[in-house]
């Protein structure tokens, strides 16, 4: 089974025409549907609403972005000084999505969404710029397909569709799995090559309870419609902890199946995570205390929090534990030893949980 042709071929059709099939009932912002055309809404496939995680100011990254349906709404929520770039493979997809931009675009007060043509699992190279290239450069022998590579090559390090730290926010909506086994890896080591320091992951996707055998990942028509290709449950964690992740968490589970196929449950998630800051970010050592319930925890990169008692981390550590990932696990207690001039927390915190102090804020 060839994965990109079948994919690409099933959602072709659903550009064209709803495919109940693809749909997991989702309970979007209605608030933010008002604007969008019906089109758009009706040919949107799914299966969790990554949009609420979205900042004002974010540069916003939808992984398969389809026909641009979380991209305006992702639009809505960066306000005119963010912006949002949706990529997908599909050119039925990408016509669909950027068939209403001008009229979104006044609808928005600005033009902040662009769509891209690329594979989620190779967000260097720019897919509209490889078909430019083969117009004028066939390739029909062993000359011109290593010409052809070494073009590749060239274009992922000197024109990037999606440079390197680039991006606060990466999105998406059941797309992960739609990528082939042997990919996926990579795929992952893309969205941590793109996305900045202390930036944050919304990944909603579809997961299974149990390995996939073999004769459920050769149906086209189980892959497509994002089963055969799912990430075991302890296997989707796992690979964005193994890629330098932190905090990496099921933020939603769902507690009822999607589908159940040969025993095998199949259902939707929504997994958080975020990229930490370099060791050496700037800024005052912090200190900390957990919270409780559990005697200690052990977060990723070793550190250990007895429950109770006072931990002092570096500022780049700090930043990440004040996201939201870790939410009220633990008591900010401020400055391990103030310096004149210097503020601890220092790092991008997640603006949407501010540390506590008690009666103070550290940041």
């Amino acid at each position: 089974m060839n994965v990109e042709s079948s994919v690409k071929e099933r959602y072709s059709l659903g550009a064209r025409q709803r495919e109940e099939a693809l749909c997991c009932p989702v309970d979007y912002d209605s608030g933010l549907l008002e604007m969008l055309p019906d089109e758009i809404i009706s040919r949107d496939y799914g299966c969790g609403d990554p949009s609420r995680y979205v900042h004002p100011g974010d540069t916003v990254l939808d992984l398969g972005s389809g026909g641009g349906k979380i991209c305006y709404m992702a639009a809505q929520l960066t306000g005119s000084e963010g912006q949002v770039i949706g990529v997908d493979m599909n050119d039925d997809m990408l016509a669909l999505a950027r068939k209403y931009q001008d009229k979104m675009a006044a609808r928005l007060g600005s033009q902040r969404v662009r769509f891209v043509k690329g594979n989620i699992q190779d967000l260097a190279l720019d897919l509209e710029a490889l078909e430019d290239y083969l117009a004028g450069h066939p390739v029909n022998n062993r000359q011109s397909y290593t010409e052809l590579k070494a073009w590749e090559q060239r274009q992922r390090r000197e024109q990037p569709l999606i440079a390197d730290a680039t991006v606060d926010l990466i999105i998406s909506n059941c797309v992960l799995n739609l990528v082939s086994d042997h990919e996926k890896q990579q795929l992952v080591q893309e969205i941590y090559r793109v996305l900045k320091p202390g930036g944050r992951i919304a990944i909603a996707d579809i997961i299974s309870d149990r390995p996939i055998p073999a004769a459920l990942k050769n149906d086209s028509e189980l892959w497509s419609g994002c089963l055969s290709g799912a990430f075991q449950e302890a296997e989707f964690l796992q690979a964005f902890a193994a890629a330098g992740f932190q905090g990496v968490t099921y933020d939603k589970w769902d507690p009822e199946p999607w589908r159940v196929i040969d025993d095998i449950v199949f259902r939707s998630v929504t997994l958080t995570a975020v990229k930490a800051l370099p060791d050496n970010t700037a800024g005052t050592d912090c200190t900390l205390i957990y919270r409780g319930p559990f005697t200690a925890v052990t977060d990723d990169t070793g550190q250990h929090f007895p429950r109770g008692e006072r931990v002092t981390v570096s500022a780049a550590h700090h930043a990440v534990l004040n996201n939201s990932a870790y939410r009220d696990a633990f008591i900010d207690i401020g400055a391990a030893q103030p310096a004149a001039g210097k503020a601890c927390c220092a790092g991008p915190a997640d603006r949407s949980q501010p540390s506590q102090t008690g009666n103070a804020r550290c940041c």
